[in-house]
This record gives structure tokens, sequence and C-alpha cells, in this order.
């Protein structure tokens, strides 16, 4: 399956260690690299990366890596909310594809399970160990969901909630044209919850990690170091 990876934005909050997201090295490794290595472990077999923000040298990087193939769509105005980059990357895709973050670590056998998830208009994989050391629930985006997992209500703001969102969707092309609309890829999915057509796969107990900022950035070095 197709893996569309947005790495567009400036990520200002890792600027003072790494000028480029994607390229911050964990345990040796630039982020962008374990998100290719871990997606194809888990079943993505082709990839599309959206580059904004620092665009050559995430470009560069990406041509070192001739065992995967990757394609490139490049966005001149990446500072639009993520929408735009994920409509971009979509424009370019056949069919059901996952998609996630290129500063997104993962279990491989995320993508696993949402390959084989049924079939629905929008899946994203979600954390309900509202516990779970690694998360930054100040910034992590919730989920409320309501029975057999559908999606109520997604965003950073909610007071109610019962899931984490792990940066990881298996999508259609309903998600292009929920973006068509505009904003954020969250507001997308909001208006695919709305219409009924946004689900949750549940995959707690799976690792994953946002790595968003310099204490974050430390957390995946443990969390790679095995500490």
């Amino acid at each position: 399956m197709h893996c569309l990876i947005i790495a567009a934005g400036r990520g200002s909050r890792l600027s003072e260690i790494s000028p480029s997201k994607p390229l911050t090295p964990v345990a040796g490794v630039p982020l962008i690299e374990h998100v290719v290595r871990a997606a194809t472990a888990g079943g993505a077999s082709a990839f599309t990366v959206v580059t904004g923000h620092e665009a050559a040298p995430v470009e560069a990087f990406l041509a070192t890596l001739a065992d995967f193939p990757i394609d490139v769509v490049r966005v001149a105005d990446w500072g639009l909310p993520n929408g735009h980059s994920v409509l971009a990357g979509a424009a370019t895709i056949d069919g059901d594809y996952l998609l996630t973050m290129a500063d997104h670590l993962f279990d491989p056998a995320i993508v696993r399970r949402l390959i084989a998830a049924p079939p629905a208009a929008l899946r994203l994989a979600v954390d309900r160990d509202l516990a779970n050391p690694l998360l930054d629930m100040d910034d992590a985006t919730k989920v409320e969901t309501v029975a057999g997992g559908a999606i109520r209500k997604i965003g950073k703001a909610l007071a109610r909630f019962d899931a984490i969102d792990t940066g990881l969707f298996r999508a259609t092309p309903a998600l292009a044209e929920a973006l068509a609309a505009g904003g954020s890829l969250s507001d997308a999915v909001q208006r695919l919850a709305d219409a009924g057509k946004a689900r949750t796969l549940d995959v707690t107990g799976a690792r994953w990690l946002d790595v968003d900022d310099p204490p974050a950035l430390a957390r995946a070095e443990a969390m790679l170091s095995g500490v």
C-alpha cells in the first residue's frame, strides 16, 4: 500500500537542535528514515513525501534511500495548515493510502493492523492509554469516540476524550474531498466524523511517539536505545 508522509512544516520547537525536523537524528538516524523503514516493515510498498521547509536537503537525503520507491511533492506555501500538504500529496495517489507525519516514530505493527482493518472512508489509529508516559497531553490531539469506534470529536483542546491520535491513518479519496474545504487535517477528519465516515483502530499498547520538541526527542532516544 502507498504511504503518504508529510514533511513540509518548519518544526520550530526543534529548530535549535536541527534546522530540519525530518532530518533530526534520533539514535543516529534521521527521523524520516525511521518513518520510511517502519512503514515498509509494516507493509507500505511505495511512498510520497510532501516537502516544504528546508525542502532541498530533505529531498537530497530521500534520494539516498535508494532501496525505497519514494516520490516527492514540494509545496511552496508550507506555512499553511497541514491539510494543504496532505491534499497536495493525496492528489498524486490513486485509491487507499497510509498517511503519517515525518516526526512520528511507531511500531510497524500499527501499519500492519491499519492495512488489515475493515474498510472505512478514514481510519485513525488511536491510543486509549491516557496515562502513557510517552504522551505530551498538552500537545496531543485528542479523540472522543462513540460505541463501535466511530470518531465523534477530534482536536487538541477537547475537554472530553477517550483516546489519543497517533498520527497514523488509512485514508481513501474521501479525505481529499473533506480537505478541499480548507483548514487542518484534524478539521477534515472532523468533517468526515460529522458525516459518520471516520472510524478508529485501537492500537493501545503499541509503541509510538510524536517527536515534536526537545523533551520528546530525549524520550525517543531513550525509547530506541531500550532505556
